[in-house]
């Protein structure tokens, strides 16, 4: 089975930058505390650190 990871939206996007924002949106998360499951490959973790501090992540 391939390893996943628990993506939750901790910190608000206002003051973010747009592209934070898109970057936000692309990994599926679109409220406060939504959290989303998602496959742990490079393309995942690329975008995860993008907005560390925006994100709590956890290992499945």
């Amino acid at each position: 089975m391939a390893k996943m990871v628990k993506v939750t939206l901790t910190k608000s996007l206002i003051g973010a930058s747009p592209r934070q924002k898109k970057v936000v949106e692309a990994l599926g998360l679109r409220k406060m505390h939504q959290s989303v499951e998602l496959q742990d490959n490079e393309m995942t973790r690329g975008a995860i650190n993008k907005v560390p501090h925006l994100l709590t992540v956890e290992e499945l």
